[in-house]
């Protein structure tokens, strides 16, 4: 049993005011974390999301092969190398391009953090010395990883990071920093003015100082992670919150066709809560909540809730199915 700790986070009035949120998971960072999870399994203050166990098993195995010199560069004290934090852009090949380009002093220093039999491996003195074959073999080895492991699960990744963020927005209209502090993630408190963060870390405190905090939204990672770059904010790395899936087989058989549940499908193009959807749709509440039950139980969009805040987004087989309907 993981013994868990809690990471205090202390925030300025400044601090509280410079708070901002990532886009969308950061395909770089999401590349690393997920070799972590296939190499380590569940084993953070998290669980993972439904799904990424039984995903495990069907290409952990193939690791390896898949990884390369990715496998190498997890360190098994935890944390991340700070080159796969790449966050001036959540694209994969452009983020791919930037750690690349690490200064040899940097890629030093990171390297030298890992255990000695990782940092003895040839690839990894290469890419220590900054040569370009060990520069090229990271940018290789990642975009094959990411190719043949993950594209498949991106677009529902991507979906993840947008429900998400939408939940975030909705909850900081209803109720503030406060709210959004509080509800981020099971498990994490807000005590005006310290965030009370559980982590597998030792008892440690960070004082954000002033710079201000990105949070960063992750489908992999089962501990919050932080950190600062000089001359940046601070950020902190927090796992998504899981939607909620049917709660049997059988749901899924539900009567799914007809021309109001089609319109409250349609509506979620742009996610919305289910008062929001029944204004749109212009039907009952308790109508809006029949109709995206169905549909969630059919697949065709997730739900996702934090405290009072409930929030309906499309998955790439609704959006799917209404981009086959306009140009049918």
């Amino acid at each position: 049993m993981s013994i868990v700790f809690m990471l205090r986070i202390h925030f300025t009035d400044a601090d509280l005011r410079k708070i901002t949120l990532a886009p969308v998971p950061n395909a770089l960072l999401e590349a690393a974390l997920s070799v972590r999870f296939l190499r380590s399994g569940p084993t953070g203050t998290v669980r993972p999301r439904p799904g990424l166990t039984q995903w495990r098993r069907t290409v952990v195995a193939s690791l390896v092969p898949r990884a390369g010199v990715l496998l190498d560069l997890d360190p098994r004290q935890g944390g991340l190398l700070d080159f796969f934090f790449q966050l001036s852009t959540p694209a994969l090949r452009d983020g791919v391009a930037l750690a690349a380009a690490t200064p040899v002093d940097v890629l030093a220093a990171e390297i030298a953090y890992l255990d000695s039999r990782a940092r003895e491996k040839a690839q990894l003195r290469e890419l220590a010395d900054g040569t370009a074959k060990g520069r090229e073999t990271l940018a290789h080895d990642t975009r094959r990883y990411f190719d043949s492991t993950l594209t498949a699960l991106w677009p529902q990744i991507q979906s993840a990071g947008v429900a998400d963020r939408a939940l975030r927005a909705e909850t900081l209209l209803r109720g503030g920093v406060d709210a959004l502090l509080a509800t981020l993630v099971p498990g994490w408190h807000w005590q005006s003015p310290t965030w009370h963060v559980s982590s597998r870390c030792d008892p440690t405190d960070v004082h954000l100082g002033g710079h201000g905090l990105i949070l960063i939204p992750s489908y992999f990672a089962q501990d919050p992670m932080y950190g600062r770059v000089p001359g940046q904010p601070w950020t902190l790395t927090y796992p998504l919150r899981s939607e909620e899936h049917p709660t049997h087989a059988s749901d899924t058989l539900g009567p799914l066709l007809g021309r109001t549940r089609a319109a409250v499908l349609a509506s979620l193009r742009h996610p919305a809560t289910t008062t929001e959807t029944a204004d749109r749709v212009g039907i009952s509440l308790p109508s809006a909540s029949q109709h995206t039950t169905v549909l969630r139980n059919a697949g065709l969009i997730t739900t996702t809730r934090t405290g009072t805040a409930v929030l309906h987004t499309l998955t790439p087989l609704g959006t799917a199915l209404l981009d086959q309907e306009a140009t049918a």
